[in-house]
């Protein structure tokens, strides 16, 4: 049995990585660490698990008990916090924030399962993906290795409430958010560097480097050098007025027939656990409550247009944050994570 222990537990993630553990057949709770809450119970402020347990939020930190450590910190604490706390070398972290997903001085593992499992498998410290990034690479993925991404690719990707946090803001308020649209960090959002990293580590060599714009920090270019060309993602991001999930659409330009391309994709994903190739055009339900991302090209003249989805705070946090913890502890890949999506 996997002993787990959380922090910062109170949140959406945390309370999905609960209600996910609590039916894992090969994990338990230690602690669920809120200073805020301590001593409360989690189902006080989760309350979708009324019922389901008697755990209460805990001030302390037993890091001895546990054999892994879920951080499900906002952005930048994660590496603030391991400065200020020292964890036995033996318990493993998985970290839902951004600290440590681009690779630089530290031995977290980017922890996206469809091209890194094997380093994931032997992972002490993980870096779990965005959730914007999770959806728009796995649609980009196979186009990166195929080698016929050599042009600015566009992408609109529209997310749920939910990907905000729990805090409320201007922007999450229910008032402002139903029946609205609005975009948001165009060009500019901080998942950008992590997509960018992957798709250049698929990437043929001597193919486009894929680039991000923003900011001062790129993914590093591969060996080989940067090959054929420069070329960018031209994200921009979208508030839905819904609660969860993610759906994104992507044209890349290319002379490629599209018969080719599916075989190209089925393949990729052949020996994926959640992620599909559907043969038909997809919508955000069939993967809302559940750890599966589906994906779907069509061709347009020399258009190629992608669409991926998936649910925000599973397959795009806490969801691949299990798989992941399956995958670095040696059992089932799927264990605790095999949900269904509604019918309706």
């Amino acid at each position: 049995m996997i002993s787990v222990g959380i922090l910062g537990a109170a949140g959406y993630t945390g309370g999905e990585l609960i209600r996910l553990l609590l039916n894992h057949p090969e994990a338990e709770i230690v602690f669920a660490n809120s200073e805020s809450n301590a001593g409360n119970l989690v189902s006080d402020v989760h309350e979708g698990l009324i019922g389901d347990t008697d755990l209460r939020f805990s001030s302390e930190m037993p890091f001895d008990q546990v054999d892994v450590l879920f951080f499900c910190f906002g952005h930048g604490k994660s590496e603030q916090f391991l400065k200020e706390h020292t964890i036995p070398e033996h318990v493993k972290i998985i970290d839902l924030a951004q600290d440590f997903r681009i690779k630089g001085d530290h031995d977290f593992v980017y922890g996206l399962p469809e091209i890194n499992k094997k380093d994931i498998q032997q992972a002490q410290h993980l870096a779990n993906p965005g959730c914007f990034a999770t959806c728009i690479q796995l649609g980009l993925l196979p186009a990166a290795q195929m080698g016929i991404i050599n042009d600015d690719v566009a992408v609109n990707g529209i997310t749920g409430s939910t990907g905000a946090g729990q805090k409320p803001g201007a922007t999450t308020h229910f008032s402002w958010r139903n029946n609205n649209l609005s975009t948001y960090k165009a060009f500019n959002h901080q998942h950008l560097h992590e997509i960018c990293q992957s798709l250049n580590q698929v990437r043929p060599e001597k193919s486009s480097y894929i680039t991000s714009p923003i900011g001062n920090q790129q993914a590093p270019l591969p060996l080989g050098g940067d090959g054929g060309g420069v070329c960018s993602i031209d994200f921009i991001p979208y508030r839905g007025d819904f609660a969860r999930g993610i759906f994104v659409t992507e044209v890349v330009k290319t002379d490629k027939p599209l018969e080719e391309i599916v075989a190209y994709y089925k393949n990729f994903y052949q020996d994926a656990a959640f992620t599909h190739y559907s043969d038909k055009p997809i919508d955000l339900k069939q993967v809302v409550n559940t750890n599966k991302a589906l994906v779907h090209v069509e061709k347009f003249g020399n258009k190629l247009l992608i669409t991926s989805a998936i649910d925000n705070l599973l397959k795009g946090a806490v969801g691949q944050a299990v798989q992941n913890m399956n995958l670095m502890f040696g059992i089932d890949e799927t264990a605790g994570l095999k949900l269904k999506a509604s019918a309706f």
